[in-house]
Parts: C-alpha cells; structure tokens; sequence
C-alpha cells in the first residue's frame, strides 16, 4: 500500500512507464529513497557499532553506507541514460544504466574487501561486546526496513524492468540477511566466550562480496551482448508469421541499446511472384504494428521464395533429409536453384546453433556439400553459413 501511494503521489502519469520521463522519474524515486533511508541506517548502526565495540555491526553499517553510494550512482545513471540521441549517440544513452549497475556492483565488493581485513584482524584479537535491549530492538527495525526496501525496489524494477532497481533490490534483501546474522550473534555472545563477532563480521564480509560478484554478472551480460529474451524472440516470431503472405521467418537478431530500446530485425520469407507494393504495404504494417505492440524497434527485410516450382521444392526437401543425418540442429532458408537439369547449383544458407563453435563451420559445410554431392551427383552446394543469435528458431 505505502509503495503505490509514493508511486502515485511523487510520479506523475505513473501507469506509462514506457514514456522516457516517467521511467527516469520511478529512478529517481528508488534513488533517493535508498539515499534517505541508508543515511539514516548507516548513522544509527554506525552509533551502535562504536557502542557495542562491534566489528560486525560496523561492517553492517558501512555496507549501508555503500547503498548510499549506489542510490547516488542510480540516480546519475538514470539522470545520463534518460538523455536524447545525438550525434555521437544515435541510440541513445540508455546502456549508461547498465554501467551505473556495474559500479554498484564495484562499490559492494570494494566493502566486502575491506571488512574482511577487518573482521580477521578481530578474530586475532577479540573484544568484549556490549548487549543493550534498545540497541538490538533498533537493528530489528532495520531489517525491517530493509525488507520494505527490497520489496519497494523490486516491485519497481518489475513495472520499468529497470536491472539497476532488481540489483538494489537483491542487495536490500542481502542486507536483511546480514544484520538479522549480526542481531543473532550479538545474543549469542552472551552465552559465549568464543569470539563470534569476528566471524560473523568475515560471514557477512562474504556475503557481501558474493552478492556484488552476482550483480556484476547480472550487469555485464547485457554490455557484452547476452542472448535476447525468450518470451520477446518467441513473440516477434508469432506475430510475424500471423501476417498475410509471411510464409517463414528466419535471421533474427535482437539488439539491447538499454531499457526500452531494443532494436530488432527480421527476414521474412513471402511469395516471389507477388505484387512488390503489396508486399512492402504487408512489411511496412507489420513492422509499424509489432513494434509498437512490443515496444521494441522492428526492421523486416522480405526474401522472395519460389513456392511453386517443383524442380526448387524437390531439391530443398532432398537437402533437409539429408541435413536430419547430422547430429546438429540444421536448418537452411534463401533456397534457390541456378543451373539446367543435367547439372543444377543449390545456392542456401545454413543455420547453426548459436553455440556452434566457429572454427568448426567451414569443416561442417564441406560435409554437407560431400553428403549432397554422394547422394545427388548433379547437385552442387554453394552454402553461407548462417547463426543463430537467438535462443528459439
């Protein structure tokens, strides 16, 4: 309830999360609540930590004080990735999200780093804590902050599909882990003589390095160029094939220029003997409607195809037989004949798996053209291999 009220109190036209401006208004709603709320834990945890002479707690408290940093960070990178095009930027800004996600991740290990120094050096000498009633009840309602935050920045996240919020939201959830281990530990020291400060202090020194090793996973994928989602190649595809004419598709390729510009394009297979401006109108619809329907970008090339030629047809039938005796997936498109009945050049493109290994191709072609060649002495292959750069054909 409290998370949509700040929705609809601080972010005007807040259901259209696709619009550039509202979408860097929900940034800077989860920026600068994370820099208010992280200021205020990193002051009373601070306070508390020199208090109870804890190093876990201490590092507790400078892990919020790296949220902060990261908060700031996120409020810059949706600050830079909202900007316009230019001449030096023709798609955008709109990756500088990704790269603000990558110095959080940064900032989150470099605490990680340091307070494992640290909780070691408390291990090698251990000091007495201090126990209070009112300390311990004011770490619990900060884990209970930080669990409104967590649940805050994810439901977020989800609306803009923001990868900066999802990180700041698992870290939040991180947090809510490590301080509900200090809280235990301050409990068990009473019962104790063993020195478990320090250890929970290396504990949560771990966890926040692992929890910044997964975000800089999670933020580089796209930087380098991941594989596009399923769900969005899968609907690209149907709705393209739901088009009069469009009788396949093929040669995908989906690119991610940051949140809510991605850019993507597509061959779509339609009769060769059709009315060219009739199949420009059905191209030219097509890529209007899917991509405003999926947010995206949508570029569609048409590659005529012979569909009543018997010759053609029986040819490209005889090669994907043949291609089922291999033992990767095959599959070929842009099929097209050149040559007389004696001798006849079968001219296609041959798709492989996008893990395929490269220095393999060639190899792989000269089978295909030998198996063709055994079986079908009047043919000769000329193949261009093709990848595949999504995960579905």
């Amino acid at each position: 309830m409290f998370t949509k009220f700040l929705i609809r109190f601080f972010i005007k036209d807040f259901n259209n999360a696709k619009d550039r401006k509202v979408r860097q208004r929900y940034g800077y709603l989860s920026g600068f609540s994370g820099i208010i709320l992280n200021v205020i834990l990193f002051t009373v945890k601070l306070i508390i930590g020199i208090y109870l002479n804890s190093i876990a707690v201490l590092a507790d408290a400078f892990n919020n004080l790296s949220d902060v940093a990261s908060s700031v960070v996120t409020v810059i990178g949706f600050k830079i990735s909202g900007k316009p095009a230019d001449k030096e930027h023709p798609f955008g800004h709109g990756r500088f999200e990704y790269i603000a996600a990558m110095i959080v991740s940064f900032m989150v290990m470099l605490v990680g780093l340091q307070f494992i120094k640290s909780s070691i050096g408390r291990i090698r000498a251990p000091k007495p804590l201090t126990f209070d009633t009112l300390v311990f009840a004011l770490l619990v309602v900060s884990i209970l902050i930080k669990v409104w935050l967590s649940s805050f920045n994810k439901t977020l996240g989800k609306t803009i599909g923001s990868k900066v919020m999802e990180a700041t939201a698992l870290d939040s959830l991180g947090d809510v882990i490590t301080t509900s281990v200090v809280s235990m530990s301050l409990i068990i020291d009473r019962l104790t003589v063993f020195p478990i400060d320090g250890y929970v202090g290396l504990a949560v020194s771990f966890f926040i390095l692992y929890n910044g090793f997964t975000l800089i996973k999670d933020t580089l994928n796209p930087l380098l160029g991941n594989a596009p989602d399923e769900e969005l190649v899968k609907a690209i595809m149907d709705k393209a094939l739901c088009y009069e004419k469009v009788m396949g598709i093929h040669d995908l390729i989906v690119h991610d220029y940051g949140p809510g510009r991605i850019i993507a394009s597509i061959h779509a297979e339609m009769p060769y003997n059709m009315d060219i401006m009739e199949a420009h109108d059905i191209i030219d619809r097509a890529e209007k409607e899917i991509s405003e329907e999926l947010g995206i970008h949508l570029v569609m090339h048409m590659d005529p195809i012979n569909t009543d030629d018997v010759v053609v047809r029986k040819a490209q039938l005889q090669v994907l037989k043949i291609l089922e005796n291999f033992p990767h997936e095959l599959s070929i498109h842009d099929f097209r004949i050149v040559g007389g009945q004696k001798h006849m050049n079968l001219i296609f493109d041959m798709v492989v798996p996008y893990n395929f290994k490269e220095k393999d191709e060639k190899k792989l072609a000269e089978e295909v053209k030998e198996e063709i060649k055994k079986r079908h002495p009047d043919y000769d292959a000329i193949i261009t291999i093709d990848r595949q750069y999504s995960l579905l054909k």
